[in-house]
């Protein structure tokens, strides 16, 4: 069963950035947003690692047919890198994190490298 939450910007007055769903699994962090043809603006993916890294919270974008924007946070929820991902690329973030913030590239515009985001369930 999939687990959707919101996620909220803290720095910005707690407005919703957009509604996700929590990847925790190896299977749906690597499944991710493979062969989807389109993402809608308010939807989004957060992938959930155990631990902050750099080579673990990587992602690629084989196979994803559409730009995204992906935001690396750490275990604290605070953004430490937001980069424009475009198809069949591998990216890492330039500071070690512990979820991936997958979403359209409209994200961009409504969060900032030392943003505090948090998760809340729907």
């Amino acid at each position: 069963m999939a687990r959707w939450g919101s996620i909220l910007n803290l720095s910005r007055s707690g407005e919703q950035v957009v509604k996700a769903r929590w990847c925790g699994s190896f299977l749906c962090k690597l499944r991710g947003l493979t062969l989807r043809r389109a993402l809608d603006e308010s939807e989004g993916l957060l992938l959930a690692e155990r631990f902050e890294s750099r080579t673990n919270s990587s992602i690629h974008m084989f196979f994803v047919f559409f730009p995204i924007t992906a935001a690396w946070l750490d275990q604290d929820f605070r953004v430490v890198d937001i980069q424009l991902a475009r198809p069949w690329r591998v990216y890492f973030p330039g500071a070690p994190a512990q979820y991936v913030l997958e979403g359209s590239v409209d994200l961009m515009e409504q969060i900032s490298v030392g943003d505090r985001l948090e998760w809340v369930d729907a």
